[in-house]
């Protein structure tokens, strides 16, 4: 009989994808290092040039599932371990993670799930000695950690309990675990595009919102997309389109867009005609913005600056955007790390922060020009009582309430004092990947 070749664990196919994905989980969960960071830019993981399209998107969805799912994942290996999870070996808690993710919520095979976690540990010299726990845990999740999932769906077990407490005394508990039902969902990939968003969504087998945005489940690389390289669209979420929309018309107007990068708000807000000023203090960021508005054949000009200081050559602008640092809790559907990584007692600084940078943005407004302040943040400090505290600080400011025709209708997203508010629970679909929004709070004042 012929033996087998042996096959080394680098070369075993998927194997690359669940080591890089603990790699990054690691610099989540340890190191405290943005996602993001992780996977795009000076920053990214080396090996993520080596992977195929196929297996970075694994490698993606698979770091995400986590990260939505860590409280559950943690309560279901507890169970599962006699001693709890090893804090010895980071490897082994990480293959532990990765195969419980696989088996409970992926399309993925168990044997191939358990088989590739033991591999991970046994490749690392720390956590070699776990590979027969590993191997055990992940038999046992496989048949026992449904029904363990299903004791604690009432718990809100995937956001930490500063936040869970935070959102259920300012939206109730209902809202509040509507929420955290929504942020579970993987969701989908929203687009602007500068035309016809009909079209759009027939190409890109999506549907148009009706707030304009293109809505799609296509995944993996965006840069693949049909038009993508004529720039013809842009990645936005449908919540953060709106807040540009609210200057109404604004062909020929000056515009300075504070906070600016990546850029998203600046291309609308040239595409709508408006001669742009975008300001950033990152110049890495600033740079993206750059790349981003060449590939949709836009043009603005650029300041690398902090905004808050920042001293604008000229005469004043008919419009300035705030779209300012903040806690972005209202991101965690599509960046699950901000749950992890955030703390409250970063509200309070990031509060001060937004304070200085709405009162630059007075002094950068003539007379009668319009401020729009958006965060995407579910933080009261960081919307509402921000705007409260501009207005009673600023006399010749007032604010100029939203209409439901300019958010098509969407009455559920609108405050009762005009303000914009979307939770993830908002645009409810039949297909759960297809609704919400991301959490955003946006309002509109005028310069007397």
């Amino acid at each position: 009989m012929k033996p087998s070749r042996f096959v080394p664990p680098t070369e075993v196919p998927g194997l690359a994808a669940r080591r890089i994905a603990a790699d990054i989980l690691d610099g989540v969960l340890h190191k405290h290092r943005m996602l993001d960071d992780q996977l795009d830019g000076v920053g990214a993981h080396p090996g993520l040039k080596t992977l195929a399209d196929r297996d970075r998107a694994l490698m993606r969805r698979l770091v995400a599932t986590i990260l939505r799912r860590l409280g559950t994942l943690g309560h279901v290996l507890s169970r599962l371990l006699d001693r709890g999870i090893p804090n010895d070996a980071p490897r082994a808690q990480s293959a532990l993670l990765i195969g419980a993710a696989q088996i409970l919520w992926m399309d993925v095979p168990d044997h191939a799930a358990v088989d590739l976690s033991v591999r991970l540990v046994q490749a690392d010299r720390r956590a070699a000695k776990y590979a027969g726990l590993v191997n055990a845990v992940l038999r046992r999740c496989a048949r026992e950690g449904q029904p363990l999932i299903d004791e604690v769906k009432s718990q809100m077990l995937d956001l930490p309990p500063w936040l869970t407490a935070r959102w259920i005394a300012t939206y109730g508990e209902d809202a509040a675990r509507a929420m955290a039902a929504a942020i579970s969902v993987e969701p989908a990939l929203d687009l602007t595009v500068k035309s016809d968003p009909d079209s759009w969504a027939t190409r890109l087998h999506g549907e148009a919102l009706a707030t304009g945005t293109v809505r799609t489940l296509l995944h993996g690389s965006v840069t693949m997309l049909p038009g993508f390289n004529e720039g013809e669209w842009w990645v936005q979420d449908a919540a953060a389109a709106m807040p540009a929309r609210l200057f109404g018309d604004i062909k020929d107007k000056t515009i300075v867009d504070l906070c600016a990068a990546p850029g998203g708000k600046t291309a609308q807000l040239v595409h709508a005609g408006a001669r742009v000023t975008a300001v950033d203090r990152s110049p890495n960021r600033i740079a993206r913005l750059r790349e981003n508005l060449s590939r949709l054949s836009l043009e603005a000009g650029t300041a690398v600056a902090d905004a808050t200081e920042w001293q604008p050559p000229g005469e004043l602008f008919d419009g300035v955007l705030i779209d300012a640092p903040c806690a972005a809790t209202g991101t965690i559907r599509r960046h699950p790390d901000v749950a992890w990584l955030k703390q409250e007692s970063d509200i309070g600084a990031l509060a001060a922060v937004q304070k200085r940078l709405l009162q630059k943005a007075v002094t950068l407004l003539k007379p009668g020009g319009t401020l729009v302040y958006c965060t995407c943040s579910l933080e009261p400090e960081e919307g509402e009582q921000a705007v409260a505290s501009v207005l009673a600080a600023e006399s010749g400011l007032r604010r100029a309430p939203v209409g439901r025709d300019e958010v098509a209708g969407l009455d559920e997203i609108l405050t009762p004092g005009g303000d914009i508010r979307t939770l993830p629970s908002h645009l409810a679909h039949g297909d759960s990947r297809l609704g919400g929004l991301d959490g955003f709070y946006a309002a509109r004042l005028i310069k007397s």
